[in-house]
């Protein structure tokens, strides 16, 4: 298998094993997912493509070109990942597929950032292989996380291991059979001075005696399985003193590091999501007849087509000259380029899939197409990683900084 054929192939290769394999099995999918006993459980079709897609090395294909060693492949740049994240978006299951599902890509970019070698053979290798699922655990119900510096977990030393206590909450992942391992984020040194040196993040295996589930939550009624979002309440939860990332007081470096390339592979996939309810929509107008016409001949139906056509591919500009400037100065960089594509990208994706749905009548409102869970997918993004009022408050402030007057 060549672990290093050209991304254009790639494209190639995965629209053709979307086509083949994805779509057809879309309502398969579904109908196991709603009958199974445990719906946070990946049903066994997505374990036959799962294999599938790694004979054809579809397999990690978010793997940057920094980090493809660790796959033995030479690894892709943002902006040749991108077109491949858009086309996964397109089926909201599909990521799972080829390894490249959130929040399971963003840990094993922790790991391969800021791991140990122990760290990285314990966890990271099982996650590359697809044996294990991880879960991200910073959001508490308790304070406002959309400034990170408010978290309250409590990450204390006792001689050779670490106790958290705490509540967290929105931990997407934690709920799939194969959860193994959280990445919770907590205070180690509260009374630093220095807020933003008051944090750590730490390994803490999913079966650590003291982690008690709350609930699974759910977004706008849907579960979100097989992954799911929990609640979690830790006390007096115990693990080593070297399962800590990169060391105390560095936890809010790493969650800078970490959500910068998550945030744009959510734009990506969401512009994916976009095209897809476009083209559905523009094959419903075209069959369904209203008061002697066709809803194509409509002019406000043609309006809407046309305002989501040019969004679309504003905004997949805005992504791409966003991969763009993150391959050559780094997500650091290009912050202020994160911070645009996260702002309008979802909120574009989500003004769209609600005219679309509003074009398939009842219908869009139903499980029958993707759009209502792809529409939750775009409203819950504005709030994930960070709210949009906050990194509109932060590239304000920038741009402000940029163009006034010294």
């Amino acid at each position: 298998m060549d672990m290093n054929t050209p991304p254009e192939k790639l494209l190639d290769r995965l629209k053709e094993f979307m086509l083949g394999h994805v779509y057809p099995n879309e309502v398969a999918y579904r109908n196991a997912l709603n009958s199974a006993k445990d719906r946070f459980k990946s049903p066994a079709l997505i374990r036959e493509l799962k294999e599938l897609a790694r004979k054809q090395g579809l397999w990690n294909l978010f793997l940057h070109v920094d980090h493809g060693h660790f796959w033995n492949t030479s690894g892709l740049t943002h902006l040749e990942y991108a077109p491949l994240a858009e086309e996964m978006g397109r089926v909201l299951w599909s990521p799972e597929v080829f390894n490249c599902n959130a929040p399971d890509t963003g840990n094993m970019e922790v790991l391969m950032k800021y791991g140990t070698a122990e760290q990285q053979k314990a966890w990271l290798v099982p996650l590359l292989k697809g044996e294990i699922r991880s879960s991200y655990a910073m959001t508490e119900p308790d304070v406002a996380s959309s400034d990170a510096t408010n978290i309250g977990m409590r990450i204390d030393r006792h001689g050779d291991h670490w106790v958290l206590n705490g509540r967290k909450w929105f931990i997407t992942g934690a709920l799939h059979e194969n959860a193994r391992l959280l990445i919770v984020m907590g205070k180690t040194d509260p009374g630093n001075p220095d807020r933003h040196r008051q944090q750590s993040q730490v390994l803490v295996p999913r079966d650590t005696p003291g982690m008690t589930l709350v609930r699974p939550l759910t977004t706008l009624g849907y579960d979100d399985a097989p992954f799911g979002h929990a609640e979690i309440l830790f006390e007096n939860v115990r693990v080593p003193s070297g399962n800590i990332l990169l060391g105390p007081g560095r936890g809010f470096e790493i969650a800078q590091g970490r959500l910068g390339p998550g945030r744009i592979h959510h734009c990506m996939r969401l512009i994916g999501a976009s095209q897809r309810s476009l083209e559905l929509a523009c094959r419903r107008v075209d069959q369904r007849t209203v008061f002697g016409s066709l809803l194509s001949h409509n002019q406000s139906i043609r309006e809407d087509i046309s305002k989501s056509f040019s969004e679309i591919h504003m905004a997949r500009l805005l992504v791409h000259e966003t991969c763009r400037k993150m391959d050559e100065s780094g997500p650091k960089a290009a912050r202020d380029l994160i911070a645009a594509s996260k702002t309008s990208v979802p909120i574009m994706a989500q003004r769209i899939i609600d005219r679309c749905m509003q074009m398939h009548g009842a219908g869009g409102l139903s499980e029958d197409y993707f759009m209502a869970e792809a529409f939750n997918y775009a409203r819950w993004c504005r709030q994930a990683d960070g709210p949009d009022q906050v990194h509109h408050m932060a590239l304000g402030k920038q741009v402000i900084a940029r163009y006034a007057e010294p």
